[in-house]
């Protein structure tokens, strides 16, 4: 039986104060500047793609023209969403209105299992919403150390692959995401690149620059090697003084081989959590993902 989301814990704002809203992309460039400030690294440009993924998924509580707090739930399929930016801006936190825009935005996600990624100080508080921990989630960083020429089976993503990078990328995310995909691939800055064996994807990985050096993710193959060629292939151009982070899952050991043999050490972690069954993925296939706001 799926358990029931309850709002977090904490003290709730007075009743007409705040108005919670799904709001659209202009707002949420504000939201992303406090991104920044919590130390997330966002990509450039990530929230056009984010938001994209379900415009009335991304909820903004304002008090009159005033934003004060955020909360993403974006539905992927009838049986799966993921919640990120759960956000109080700086200055306001204590005073309930985190509460009060979960309250107003969760209906939108309906019966659906719910993922997120937590920062521990905040998973008690997940676990009395009704979330159970499934694994933590690593942050890498680091200079990367140059690794094997970039593999003749590693190519740049065309418009060709899209439908067969959407098909591979749902055999490791839980949910259908072609459309997220083909956005996330293409907007202006990014890095794609695609392994082919025997003319088949069997993976494939995007860089992205962030507010400090870049990011990868997601990084999704299907053998150690391959992910390792992908790697390699993502950060050939990048200048020796520019620092990557990949966030991965802990239980991927191969993961965690492979970017401390590329030089990055682990900085942070979160605890990946869900209100109820998962649909299956093969989860060794992820080497990063894409990201912890999105899933």
């Amino acid at each position: 039986m799926r358990p029931t989301t309850t709002a977090p814990t904490e003290t709730a704002a007075p009743d007409g104060e705040l108005t919670v809203a799904a709001a659209p992309l202009e707002r949420w460039h504000e939201v992303v500047g406090w991104t920044a400030e919590e130390g997330w690294n966002p990509g450039d440009d990530d929230i056009s793609s984010f938001h994209a993924a379900d415009p009335d998924g991304f909820f903004l509580g304002r008090r009159g023209e005033r934003t004060v707090s955020a909360l993403s739930l974006v539905n992927y399929a009838d049986d799966y969403a993921f919640l990120g930016f759960y956000l109080v801006a700086p200055g306001l936190r204590g005073q309930g209105l985190g509460l009060a825009t979960w309250r107003a935005a969760f209906p939108h996600v309906g019966a659906r299992t719910v993922g997120l990624d937590a920062v521990p100080a905040q998973e008690a508080t997940y676990r009395r919403a009704g979330f159970t921990a499934a694994h933590d989630t690593l942050r890498y960083t680091g200079r990367p150390t140059p690794g094997a020429r970039p593999a003749p089976d590693t190519h740049p993503v065309t418009a060709a692959h899209h439908d067969a990078i959407a098909a591979f990328d749902r055999r490791c995310f839980p949910a259908d995401r072609r459309e997220f995909v083909t956005r996330w691939l293409t907007t202006p800055g990014r890095t794609a690149r695609v392994h082919l064996r025997d003319g088949e994807v069997v993976g494939y990985g995007v860089l992205r620059p962030a507010q400090s050096g870049y990011r990868i993710g997601p990084l999704f193959a299907d053998t150690p090697a391959t992910a390792e060629a992908l790697f390699d292939a993502l950060t050939a151009q990048l200048d020796p003084a520019d620092e990557v982070t990949l966030d991965i899952p802990e239980p991927n050991a191969a993961a965690r081989t492979l970017t401390t043999d590329r030089g990055l050490t682990p900085r942070s972690h979160t605890i990946r959590m869900y209100t109820g069954p998962v649909p299956p993925v093969a989860a060794e296939r992820t080497f990063g993902v894409t990201s912890l706001e999105l899933g």
